[in-house]
């Protein structure tokens, strides 16, 4: 498939506001006695900033964006529109529980018992637009929603980390230690991902999408003098070593040097998980093989 750079920073950089706001809720539960509300009213604030980011990004990519509102009426029965449902539900109440803390209202721990839910909520709403596809097999699998919730966490526990060393320094070793471990299990389960995907053999082959039963064929052309639709959006054009460069990318940005400056340097850690994460989202997206590709293989 051909990833989307509207689409690579919307699901990053609200994966990143949700785990923030999870870190956030944890923060208060277990240390609420030596943080300040203005840990919290801030913290709050850069969600929102994160989770407003996203949401504008993800409308370059749409054809209309002035229809995008028409989405959320099918959330009967799209996960996009149950998406565009819970995006501004989950910021809606982020910025309740940062007004409750600002206020001193109370209550700040039931409001991020929901925010937290809410969150969970957002994640399987996103993960499912693309688990849900069950044509493509790489995709269609409970390890897809698993990595959503794992990187995105571990990145927005990074970033809770990194906040901490300026606003709350007393936080920022146990958050560390927490974002840690989040991007070693995120290792765990992106490995197990990628191991599967390459081991998958497609449902249907060149010679069962034409009928023919030769063991050799090869299709020189697509039946037109350039490129359409098909060969644009369902297929990244890039080459075999860009690809794997970009593996490389994920790899040392998102896991390798995120553990390496962690406990040091947590902003930093941050700035190249997350850049790792746009790689790892890039690659989620190229390794999708739609199975309209069998035929179109080549182009004049």
């Amino acid at each position: 498939m051909r990833p989307a750079f509207s689409v690579l920073f919307l699901t990053t950089l609200i994966g990143a506001a949700q785990g923030l706001f999870i870190a956030l809720f944890f923060c208060e539960l277990l240390a609420s006695a030596v943080l300040p509300n203005s840990f919290f009213v801030d913290g709050a604030i850069l969600v929102l900033v994160l989770s407003s980011l996203g949401g504008i990004s993800s409308v370059f990519h749409l054809g209309h964006p002035e229809r995008a509102w028409r989405a959320m009426t099918m959330w009967r029965t799209s996960w996009l529109a149950r998406e565009g449902i819970a995006l501004p539900s989950f910021m809606a109440l982020v910025f309740v529980y940062g007004v409750a803390h600002w206020l001193a209202w109370g209550h700040t721990l039931t409001i991020g018992i929901i925010g937290v839910v809410l969150s969970i909520v957002l994640y399987v709403c996103t993960a499912m637009i693309y688990a849900a596809i069950k044509v493509l097999k790489e995709w269609s699998h409970p390890m897809t929603m698993v990595n959503f919730m794992m990187l995105d966490c571990a990145s927005g526990t990074t970033l809770a980390a990194a906040y901490a060393s300026f606003a709350a320094p007393a936080m920022t070793a146990p958050l560390a230690l927490a974002a840690f471990i989040l991007t070693v299990l995120g290792i765990l389960t992106r490995g197990i991902a990628l191991w599967r995907n390459a081991t998958l053999s497609p449902a249907s082959t060149l010679q069962s999408a034409i009928g023919i039963r030769h063991p050799r064929i090869v299709q020189k052309a697509q039946g037109s003098m350039g490129g359409s639709f098909n060969t644009r959006e369902f297929f990244h054009g890039k080459s075999p070593a860009f690809v794997r460069g970009v593996l490389l990318t994920m790899v040392f940005g998102a896991f390798v040097l995120p553990l390496s400056f962690i406990f040091f340097m947590p902003l930093l850690a941050f700035i190249f998980q997350y850049l790792g994460l746009l790689a790892e989202r890039w690659y989620f997206f190229a390794e999708a093989k739609h199975p309209q590709n069998l035929y179109y293989q080549g182009k004049s």
